[in-house]
């Protein structure tokens, strides 16, 4: 006899590229809560333990997390050798139709991965929690549809697109760039904001990576007092688990049969 499986039974992967161990930690818990899964669920490819993988790795996995980064540069492939072995892990999931949900530096992969263009802004970047705009096509996704317009989201980022790949539906934007496609006709969807962060655990990771993105203690704190909550942007992964994932998972054979 065969049955559908639940959410109970899905095994997740999660492309991590976090250096430090407090951080792979968080974004672990982060992607946990936020898509209603347990931890164990969720196994964990970090790029910098393993930068050389093959494609087969998401073998057995219902579908795929991409997280942040702020330690490496998706401009930089010769520093890192796992810019493209994970933008040839974006193309197979494309290509066998595997679920993707890819955040932020994941974003940016998944822009590479579809032959669009990536540009680095160290000046006027985004950073803080921002009012995320929806385009049309937003009404009929499956992910934002219910989403109200300008919702906020954690944003920080010095790479960006301006413009959605042509293989992809453009989502959602602010003035400075494009923060959510998906690959069209495929379960592929791509924020340059960060659903799976939260008001509180961007005060934690701003202060620890200040240096990288904040000019000094004073504009730390200025961008800190402006953080809002955001709900609807942390609602979007539990969305894709249920409305994606789930509907697309098979049907498994009893260890009665």
């Amino acid at each position: 006899m065969a049955f559908k499986k639940t959410k109970d039974h899905l095994k997740i992967l999660l492309l991590q590229i976090r250096d430090g161990p407090k951080v792979r930690q968080e974004e672990h818990e982060s992607f946990a809560q936020y898509s209603g899964l347990r931890l164990e669920q969720i196994t964990i490819l970090n790029v910098f333990d393993s930068p050389n993988f093959s494609t087969n790795i998401i073998n057995d996995y219902d579908a795929l997390f991409v997280g942040g980064a702020s330690e490496a540069s998706v401009l930089e492939p010769e520093t890192y050798p796992f810019i493209q072995t994970s933008i040839d892990l974006l193309k197979h999931c494309i290509n066998i139709n595997l679920p993707v949900f890819a955040s932020c530096f994941g974003f940016q992969l998944a822009v590479l991965a579809l032959d669009g263009l990536i540009i680095r802004d160290s000046r006027n970047f985004e950073m803080g929690t921002l009012p995320i705009s929806l385009t049309e096509e937003a009404q009929q996704d499956a992910l934002f549809h219910d989403t109200p317009n300008n919702f906020y989201a954690v944003s920080v980022h010095k790479e960006k697109s301006e413009i959605v790949p042509t293989t992809c539906t453009e989502l959602a934007f602010t003035k400075a760039c494009c923060h959510s496609f998906r690959v069209k006709n495929k379960p592929f969807w791509a924020f340059q904001f960060h659903p799976e962060v939260d008001r509180i655990t961007l005060v934690e990771r701003l202060t620890f990576f200040k240096d990288t993105y904040t000019k000094n203690n004073s504009h730390l704190q200025e961008i800190l007092d402006h953080a809002v909550e955001t709900p609807e942007s942390n609602g979007l992964l539990n969305k894709f688990i249920e409305r994606v994932v789930i509907r697309n998972l098979p049907q498994i054979k009893s260890d009665k049969d």
